[in-house]
């Protein structure tokens, strides 16, 4: 007997049992559930990776049953099947993602926070959608007050449902005793059934949905030194002295996320210098770099930018600052906060980053 997955070769007696069998399997009343299972055992039987986890579970069951019901499909039936099935894919004309967090990811950026909120609250509480498909994509800054601050039994589950890299960073990211206890606990999840970590997940999910929706994306002391960032020099050390007499702690805290002019130098890796440079007008560029001469902190910064480009771009920049002349306070603060933005911008897209300063560490 040969066997090739759908065909089967017998003998006489045997072909004739089995035409009986596939003629009555495909006659035109063929089930919706009988097509599904024709294709994903042909699918299977041709080598394709089907993603039949993703379906919920009643449907993987009865996709199960189905396949365990039937024996042999003809030529004839297959091949009626297949043309049928590629026939409804070809007539297609628009596909949706399917469940609410598909719908959101395609409406992401045309809906409200709030909405969004709302909807996701309503899918958290359905029973057949899996919290984990959310909550393992979320990034670990999110998940991190929850394995600090829940008990140590739930954060060892999340840990264990989520991909190995992130697990490991959320664990980096802990106090060595509290690192210590969560991972002892992974070790006593063996015996947890599916349900249990099911609500375990649809409990945490709600948390996070739960959480009142932020006006602004970035917190106070970023929002005060972005301003501060480009504001003149004068009004800054104003703003600063003043926040200074009224929160010791927050101003130093603006102080640490303010990034100037002068703080390039520092701040900047020199590889990262030529990208800047692509991102503001020459003319700027000769403005700022002539404004700085005579003044050390921002003649530094100046050095360090011509260090680190073509010395033939370099060497015209230092000519055409020699003609520039005496530079206007307004024009000379304008040109530099250019520099700054363009830094900001690529740091932005995460085409750059900032090294930490000595005083973040």
């Amino acid at each position: 007997m040969t066997e090739n997955g759908l065909a089967l070769t017998r003998t006489a007696p045997d072909r004739r049992v089995a035409a009986r069998r596939a003629s009555d399997l495909g006659k035109p009343g063929l089930s919706p559930r009988q097509k599904a299972a024709v294709i994903v055992r042909y699918l299977l039987s041709e080598g394709t990776s089907i993603p039949i986890a993703g379906l919920p579970d009643h449907m993987q069951s009865a996709l199960a049953e189905q396949m365990g019901q039937m024996r042999i499909v003809d030529r004839v039936t297959l091949d009626a099947v297949l043309s049928e099935f590629m026939g409804e894919l070809e007539s297609v004309g628009l596909a949706f993602p399917g469940g609410i967090e598909g719908a959101l990811s395609v409406m992401d950026g045309h809906m409200s926070q709030s909405a969004a909120s709302r909807l996701r609250r309503l899918a958290g509480a359905s029973s057949k959608v899996d919290p984990w498909e959310r909550l393992t994509t979320l990034p670990v800054e999110r998940l991190l007050p929850i394995v600090e601050e829940e008990a140590v039994e739930v954060a060892a589950v999340m840990l264990s449902k989520l991909p190995v890299q992130k697990a490991a960073d959320l664990l980096g990211k802990l106090p060595g005793e509290r690192a210590r206890r969560v991972a002892f606990a992974v070790s006593m999840t063996g015996n947890v059934d599916p349900e249990t970590v099911r609500r375990i997940g649809a409990s945490l999910m709600a948390e996070i949905d739960n959480q009142p929706i932020k006006a602004f994306e970035t917190g106070p002391v970023e929002r005060v030194g972005a301003i501060l960032n480009i504001s003149p020099t004068l009004t800054r050390e104003e703003v600063l002295k003043g926040l200074e007499a009224d929160d010791a702690a927050f101003a130093e805290q603006v102080r640490k996320a303010i990034f100037t002019y002068v703080h390039i130098p520092a701040r900047v890796l020199p590889r990262d210098v030529p990208k800047m440079i692509r991102l503001v007008e020459q003319p700027r560029l000769v403005t700022a770099f002539a404004a700085s001469l005579g003044n050390p902190d921002l003649e530094a910064a100046t050095e360090f930018i011509l260090a680190n480009i073509s010395q033939r771009l370099a060497q015209g920049l230092r000519e055409e600052m020699a003609t520039r002349g005496k530079v206007k306070p307004k024009d000379a603060e304008e040109a530099m906060n250019m520099i700054v933005m363009a830094i900001r911008s690529l740091e932005a897209s995460g085409e750059v980053t900032l090294v930490t300063s000595d005083e973040d560490s």
